[in-house]
């Protein structure tokens, strides 16, 4: 399995990410692309990744996500260019809107969504989004952009019907998370998780957040993930992406294994290779 999106620079996950990482390996999560939500978060990302002594094969991204946009600057973008070029970072990103919590206003988000998608569009660099009570602006800016991008995921789609067609209507890769695992906040995803194409759809755990309420029940057999689950309590771990597989793999009346492949699959062509983006913008 492949968890497009982890944040495993967070406080509450990077001391003990080598554990986390074998845990992974444990469960079947076999690649793992480590969210940068600031620069910052690439710096450490990076760090962690030449650390690493895992089987996982890791990668990162380089952006600001819409909560910080008030810090992005001409300098800061210079950074994310620099970061770019490592072979370990596969996508610019997290960026988008975000009008739930409006930590940045309205003008600061959309000019950091476009320079970020602007460096996208000139390194030929896959874009990984997220948007949350923002659809209408997000979209028509997306729309502006999607021409000149190569490869795009809307990252922990929770929308609606009318979102989901916006989106594949403009050749995107949708990301679900633990949300479809929670019986009343996921209510309506699992009804539309079925109506994404085998290869627009991508998982993804989005540690530590969005726990999969069956993770507390501490299910496993083997000693070193109850010791973990113990650890971590109420945080969200890569190692729980077998969750989401599962759900998703009920609401869409498929197999596991054939999910986790095709799954991989489209995965690993998003972040594996960016000669390969103008194929998927075609």
């Amino acid at each position: 399995m492949f968890d497009i999106g982890a944040n495993l620079t967070h406080r509450a996950l990077r001391p003990g990410y080598r554990d986390l990482l074998n845990a992974a390996t444990a469960t079947g999560v076999n690649d793992i692309s480590i969210t940068a939500a600031h620069p910052d978060n690439t710096r450490l990302a990076l760090a962690m990744i030449e650390a690493a002594d895992s089987q996982v094969v890791l990668t990162t991204t380089t952006g600001l996500h819409p909560h910080l946009a008030a810090q992005y600057t001409p300098a800061m973008g210079q950074r994310m260019r620099s970061y770019a070029a490592h072979p370990a970072v596969a996508a610019i990103g997290e960026t988008g809107l975000d009008y739930f919590r409006m930590l940045a206003s309205v003008s600061e988000q959309q000019q950091s969504f476009r320079a970020q998608l602007d460096l996208a569009c000139e390194l030929n660099m896959p874009v990984f989004l997220h948007q949350r009570d923002a659809h209408s602006d997000f979209v028509a800016i997306l729309r502006d952009y999607r021409p000149h991008l190569c490869k795009v995921v809307v990252h922990c789609f929770t929308d609606s019907r009318a979102a989901l067609e916006d989106y594949l209507a403009l050749n995107c890769y949708i990301g679900i998370t633990g949300w479809i695992c929670d019986i009343k906040r996921g209510a309506i995803l699992r009804q539309l998780v079925a109506d994404i194409p085998d290869d627009s759809l991508l998982l993804e755990t989005d540690a530590p957040y969005l726990l999969p309420p069956e993770a507390l029940q501490n299910n496993w057999t083997d000693p070193q993930l109850v010791q973990l689950s113990q650890r971590y309590g109420r945080n969200n771990l890569p190692h729980y992406l077998p969750l989401v597989l599962r759900q998703v793999a009920v609401c869409r009346e498929q197999q596991t294994a054939h999910l986790a492949q095709l799954t991989t699959a489209n995965a690993r062509a998003f972040f594996g290779g960016r000669h390969l983006c103008h194929e998927r913008a075609q």
